[in-house]
């Protein structure tokens, strides 16, 4: 069992200072199942990768932006979305911690 503000909190304080601008933890590997707490500096990307079979992210705190081939989608505080099936990538709007929901096999 693990406090995620709290986890956003440590690892806001590490993103701050890594060059990159962005920390992350597996909170869960479960076979196929992965959840993981990302938390990236306003104006970090993560840039365009391939998508896992079946993903989501929801927002813990800050905005980000989730972008596909010529679209953007905002999230805000508290909203959650699917993770398109193509390629996408992820921009902070704003000092931001998302947690992403991956299943990586059937």
């Amino acid at each position: 069992m693990a406090d995620l503000y709290a986890l956003v909190a440590e690892h806001l304080e590490k993103a701050r200072t890594a060059a990159h601008g962005r920390s992350s933890e597996l909170l869960l590997h479960d076979g196929p199942l992965r959840q993981s707490l990302i938390v990236l500096t306003t104006g970090t990307e993560l840039s365009e990768h391939e998508t896992p079979r079946a993903a989501t992210l929801f927002v813990l705190r800050g905005r980000v932006g989730l972008t596909t081939a010529g679209d953007t989608l905002e999230l805000g505080e508290g909203e959650f979305a699917p993770i398109p099936h193509e390629r996408h990538g992820l921009t902070a709007l704003d000092d931001s911690a998302v947690v992403l929901t991956a299943v990586t096999e059937v």
